[in-house]
């Protein structure tokens, strides 16, 4: 079957670059793309007119909400509230299970796999919060998030998260980790078995990975496995790094090196493992640590580093820049970790923060974190098929609609969708040569009904942070509200 995609505007790829089209054609048959160009003559069973449109290559999230948002609990807690956020002591000693059902942990990943997807991402590489979890996620529910991935038609790299330790707070506020190697060794063997029972399934949709919980929740044995196990199934890796002062310090402490240091001794690093954020590093201004150059080790490993701009400007934090870590030579690819998984508002953030550290546009253009958000994040994962229009890619392609009266004039197309446009302008998605998504609906899925599930699930992982809180906070003063909730006005 052959389908003909018409548009104002194609962003192509010569082969090298991203380039632009206007009153253009792409062709797919199946599920890959067999023309580019603007006069296709061949019969097709299929002409779809986006009309006013910019038809670009989906989307590719590489720290994508994987679950119902936790963050917006966190987004505006204080800092000394923030600790109140984590594990008690006491919540550990006196035993914990699941706090959801098995039930509410398959829904999770429905809900937050048809935002992805609203939002113009095509392929995605979750990340989901443990904060609520007994330890880490488990088998179950990565093979229900692989079903419900392959129903969407999203393609998702997925495999359960392990972790040695986690952070607890005392009765006297004082932070540590608590260690389990054994519940991370167990987490590991997990994680092989998904994949190699799942990787390549549902037609190609669903491959594996290997999602270790940050850098200093595991022990050096685990990582060393961890990149064993990559090697030999030939998966990536994502492990969260660099990302705050409690682990620079506590690794710094424990090792006498940087994070980034401490996995370059390991073998850790190279063109297999992604880091998100990897922006508290050596000559952070945050740091206070000039012991190394973490950036050149990045580079010489050719690891790729997935910047998650809206979640750590909201938490104040910045790459310092996405500008100088491409000028440096490194991979980046981009990563929403938050909601909404918005990848104009983090195009937005992201082009914004660079430019305010750098002093200048170069090097921080939309057209520079577009082709992270494509060709680059394509690239870690070693598919030259996606993140690209080109002759024998797949066929993974989005339309972003310019008619809004809130898009404005239209300059440059690319301009114009980075500055206006946000995820509900994307009005159609194609996945493996499938319409996943039209005019913000997707097949057989009831959004209302997601929705009040969602609330319902959320409600009570809020109600979760209040059992582990280590002062045992009133719910207003735990998460205090924008402003006091009155009955009437005197």
């Amino acid at each position: 079957m052959k389908t003909k995609l018409k548009g104002r505007y194609v962003i192509a790829f010569n082969g090298e670059y991203h380039v632009m089209l206007e009153h253009a054609e792409v062709v797919y048959e199946n599920d890959t793309i067999i023309y580019v160009g603007k006069n296709y003559d061949a019969e097709v069973s299929e002409v779809i007119d986006t009309g006013n449109a910019v038809i670009s290559p989906g989307f590719i999230d590489l720290n994508a909400l994987g679950d119902i948002d936790h963050d917006i609990l966190h987004l505006e807690a204080s800092v000394t509230r923030q600790k109140n956020l984590l594990w008690s002591k006491e919540y550990i000693e006196k035993g914990h299970s699941e706090w959801m059902t098995a039930e509410e942990e398959e829904f999770k990943s429905l809900y937050a796999y048809s935002q992805l997807i609203l939002h113009g991402i095509t392929t995605a590489m979750p990340i989901t919060s443990v904060f609520y979890k007994k330890w880490a996620e488990t088998y179950e529910e990565l093979a229900a998030a692989a079903k419900h991935a392959a129903n969407l038609g999203l393609r998702i790299y997925l495999g359960p998260s392990y972790q040695c330790g986690i952070r607890v707070v005392e009765p006297d506020g004082t932070i540590r980790m608590h260690w389990d190697e054994k519940e991370g060794e167990a987490g590991l063997e997990r994680a092989v078995q998904f994949i190699e029972e799942f990787d390549g399934g549902y037609d190609g949709l669903v491959r594996g990975m290997l999602a270790p919980e940050r850098v200093e929740s595991q022990t050096a044995n685990v990582l060393l496995k961890t990149k064993e196990y990559s090697e030999a199934l030939n998966v990536p890796i994502k492990l969260h790094a660099a990302q705050g002062s409690f682990e620079f310090n506590t690794i710094l402490n424990e090792h006498g090196v940087t994070p980034i240091r401490y996995l370059y001794n390991l073998g850790f690093l190279g063109k297999k493992t992604g880091i998100p954020h990897a922006h508290f590093v050596s000559g952070y201004s945050e740091a206070n640590c000039n012991i190394d150059n973490d950036i050149t080790l990045l580079k010489e490993t050719n690891t790729t580093v997935i910047h998650c701009p809206l979640i750590i400007g909201r938490h104040g934090s910045v790459l310092e820049s996405f500008a100088k870590y491409k000028r440096e030579g490194i991979n980046i690819a981009i990563g929403t970790d938050t909601f909404p998984p918005d990848i104009f508002q983090n195009v937005r953030t992201g082009s914004m923060l660079s430019r305010l550290f750098e002093k200048e546009v170069e090097g921080s253009t939309y057209a520079d974190f577009f082709r992270s958000v494509t060709l680059d994040a394509a690239a870690f994962l070693g598919r030259d098929d996606l993140g690209r229009i080109a002759k024998g890619a797949k066929a993974d392609l989005i339309a972003i609609d310019l008619n809004g009266f809130h898009m404005g004039v239209i300059d440059d197309p690319i301009r114009t969708m980075f500055v206006s446009a946000t995820g509900r302008d994307v009005k159609l998605s194609i996945i493996n040569g499938k319409i996943v998504m039209k005019d913000q609906q997707i097949p057989n899925v009831d959004l209302e009904e997601l929705q009040e599930k969602g609330q319902v699930y959320f409600e009570k992982m809020r109600n979760g942070y209040m059992e582990r809180d280590y002062q045992q906070l009133p719910e207003d003063e735990l998460f205090k509200p924008s402003f006091q909730t009155v009955k009437a006005i005197e």
